[in-house]
């Protein structure tokens, strides 16, 4: 069966779908702009499932190189509520000493919740273990992976709501989980990145409608405060095409190959008339207001010097800082490495300076939970 899949250039593609299906001269407004005719929802989930065997291989790997990462201590499945798209997923708990003893000391802990990436289309929440483990050492954190549901099953927006469901959960059931609600921050790579950045958005656009359909006496949300967001790479601008991106990159080269970002854009933008400037699809273009009021006061920001998408999160990153948003920015560029380089398929060892710089993004948010307000 394998051996008979379409490929380009040697990459596994979609049938029918050439990876140029962009009109270099037309920005795109449209799901169709970017990916021409909508092909076969079938045809992207053998595609998908073909990637996602490949990715098991290379994770299998990158989970072997010393120091090995942590297991999830325990898992919870919840339903989706503010998804059109009902149905279920799952939340993988890693904590941090301490935790057991909480029943008897009463300590709550702060809570990072983390979105993998791959896409919207790969991946899985025990891909972000290596990270994991400073959260837990240096935090002294509860990191919260979020298996949230993948295109092409699953498309635009069911992984931003699921993102802002889990976050709803955690909220709601903070004193079970033994959570501070007062000290909750998001976390994501690539993809994931854009979740971290758009789930807390989503979230703030749900609470206002809950607010004004509650009546007196009903159950109201408990009182909650997201103080950071850490994305790493993330997507933050779909009205740019993949052939700009490209032509804006450092090392073309080094990007993504065309195949594997086309599977990632048809599967997750659809149907056809889905508009790419949808605030909880594309941050970049949600206004001043919606990033002031839904945005945490601090965000940690990287972006890789050969990736494709860093030009849109450099601007990102500099809108968020300056006035009127006004967020406290920290924004790193990291010299020399492409998208996702660490998750490097080494066995031997972890990919060059991501433990250097995991710790450093955790240091950053293990002083903002310090200062937190904890009640």
């Amino acid at each position: 069966m394998l051996s008979k899949m379409h490929t380009e250039a040697g990459v596994p593609a979609v049938p029918g779908l050439s990876s140029s299906s962009e009109n270099p001269h037309k920005k795109p407004k449209k799901a169709e702009d970017k990916t021409g005719a909508p092909p076969s929802r079938f045809s992207l989930r053998m595609s998908a499932a073909w990637w996602r065997s490949l990715q098991c291989i290379g994770m299998t790997l990158h989970y072997l190189a010393p120091p090995r990462p942590p297991n999830p201590a325990f898992s919870k499945s919840i339903s989706a509520t503010i998804s059109s798209k009902k149905g279920n997923f799952t939340l993988q708990f890693y904590t941090p000493k301490g935790y057991d003893e909480a029943k008897k000391t009463r300590e709550r802990f702060p809570a990072v919740v983390n979105f993998h990436g791959g896409g919207f289309t790969l991946g899985n929440a025990t891909d972000d273990a290596r990270f994991a483990r400073f959260v837990l050492e240096t935090c002294n954190a509860i990191f919260i992976s979020v298996d949230y549901r993948l295109a092409p099953e699953y498309p635009f927006p069911t992984a931003v709501d699921d993102g802002a469901d889990a976050l709803l959960y955690l909220i709601r059931y903070a004193p079970e989980l033994y959570i501070d609600p007062y000290r909750l921050a998001t976390s994501g790579f690539s993809a994931g990145g854009n979740i971290a950045i758009t789930s807390p958005l989503r979230l703030t656009a749900h609470l206002k409608t809950i607010t004004a359909s509650t009546a007196p006496g009903q159950e109201q949300v408990p009182v909650y405060r997201i103080v950071a967001i850490a994305t790493w790479y993330p997507i933050c601008d779909y009205t740019l095409s993949r052939v700009e991106r490209r032509a804006t990159a450092i090392r073309p080269d080094q990007t993504l190959p065309p195949g594997l970002t086309t599977l990632f854009d048809s599967s997750y933008l659809f149907p056809p008339n889905l508009d790419l400037a949808d605030p909880c699809l594309s941050p970049s273009k949600a206004t001043d207001q919606q990033l002031a009021e839904g945005i945490p006061p601090n965000v940690i920001f990287y972006t890789c010097e050969w990736d494709m998408l860093l030009r849109e999160g450099e601007d990102l990153a500099k809108r968020l800082e300056r006035p009127p948003i006004s967020k406290n920015v920290h924004y790193r560029m990291i010299e020399g490495v492409p998208h996702g380089w660490d998750k490097g398929p080494d066995p031997l060892k972890p990919p060059a300076h991501s433990e250097q710089l995991y710790l450093e993004c955790c240091e950053r948010l293990r002083d903002v939970f310090n200062g937190a307000e904890s009640k």
